[in-house]
């Protein structure tokens, strides 16, 4: 694969010459999730220059856990990807298991699949909602958050909270789930899929929605890897990569599902394996409901949480969030805190180097449709 791709910096323009205009766009905008703002240069409608603020929402992730014991740290993690904290939960946790020899009862591991399965399926749909507002479809996104709530009710049932849950730590998970839980979680996933199908009617195939999202902001074949694109970004770019299915974790190897792609590389194909995902997201969740251990532990038991010393070493492990490939590096020095983490998200990757990329030559109209087709949260990059 040629990877010769042109990293040089978009070069300056010269304002004072009257030809071109600077412009903020955001930092609150339907077209991207958190406090996020574009500095945008305009010749006429058109974008000729781009470059991305994401923020001061949250900051320093990484350096303040290295000042808090290992179960302080999960309060804190939850925070860096707010729309979906699930991962952070698991993989901080995966990693510590790693680094201490901690083996994960079989009960929990379905129950972490679940969790993480419900928690992408929460996030599709809020993301959903911000591509069908930033497309002049606000309607859809009164839908889809409305949904989503029924979502965070059945993790207020299964965790005790609705947005950061704390339900997955070192050993396993805090608690089994309740009774009925599976009924009522089957009774979400046909409202789910309902809203689906209205989905697609109203908004994929709505003639305007096509007309403005087919063949914006394609990301050539060629800054798939040289850019480390990931997740649905990379899969509508025709690449069938999937951390579940090529680096596989929990259970997902006893599932059935296929790894979705398209050919376009458009918003309007992202948005569409991102809708197959979500269809997707309900298959997965109906087959661990149906398929679950009804008994078993859900822990194991763990050395003295305020006091406990991880042995010296170093792990990565990783997951496939929405977005895409989310890893956690962990390296311990035998002491009660973390030596070092690095957390690689792929939103850093999206929200700068790609979206200032694939912004240029834009027209102004389409920012937030490019900016929400990319799917990044701010938080996450000022780790």
């Amino acid at each position: 694969m040629n990877l010769t791709h042109d990293f040089s910096p978009t070069p300056e323009v010269d304002l004072a010459s009257g030809k071109y205009v600077k412009i903020w766009h955001g930092p609150q905008h339907p077209g991207i999730t958190g406090n996020m703002s574009l500095e945008l240069t305009l010749c006429g409608d058109e974008i000729v220059n781009c470059k991305t603020h994401v923020g001061y929402l949250h900051r320093g992730f990484e350096k303040l856990m290295e000042r808090r014991t290992y179960i302080q740290n999960f309060p804190l993690v939850c925070r860096i990807a707010v729309p979906e904290p699930t991962f952070n939960e698991y993989l901080y946790s995966a990693g510590i298991e790693d680094l201490a020899g901690i083996e994960v009862p079989e009960l929990a591991k379905w129950l972490r699949c679940l969790n993480l399965e419900l928690m992408r399926l929460g996030s599709f749909l809020m993301w959903l909602g911000g591509a069908s507002g930033a497309f002049g479809m606000s309607t859809v996104y009164q839908w889809t958050v409305t949904h989503r709530d029924y979502i965070l009710d059945l993790f207020e049932e299964m965790t005790g909270a609705r947005i950061y849950h704390m339900y997955i730590s070192p050993g396993g998970v805090r608690a089994p789930l309740p009774d009925g839980f599976k009924d009522r979680c089957l009774m979400v996933m046909k409202k789910v899929e309902k809203l689906l199908y209205e989905v697609e009617t109203t908004v994929l195939n709505n003639a305007v929605f096509k007309k403005r999202a087919i063949g914006l902001g394609v990301i050539s074949s060629d800054m798939v890897d040289a850019y480390g694109v990931t997740g649905p970004n990379q899969r509508a770019a025709g690449y069938a990569r999937d951390t579940r299915k090529d680096s596989p974790y929990l259970v997902y190897e006893q599932l059935d599902f296929d790894v979705i792609t398209a050919t376009g590389s458009d918003a309007f194909d992202r948005t569409i394996v991102r809708y197959q995902e979500m269809h997707q997201c309900v298959s997965l969740i109906r087959q661990m409901l149906d398929r679950m251990p009804t008994d078993g532990a859900f822990h194991t038991p763990t050395p003295n949480v305020l006091h406990w010393k991880i042995p010296a070493g170093e792990t990565y492990v990783k997951a496939e969030c929405t977005r895409g490939e989310y890893g956690y590096y962990i390296e311990t020095d035998g002491s009660e805190y973390v030596r070092r983490v690095h957390i690689r998200g792929p939103s850093y990757t999206h929200a700068i180097a790609v979206m200032e990329k694939l912004v240029i030559g834009a027209n102004i109209a389409d920012v937030a449709g490019l900016m929400v087709s990319l799917h990044t949260y701010p938080p996450e990059i000022e780790r």
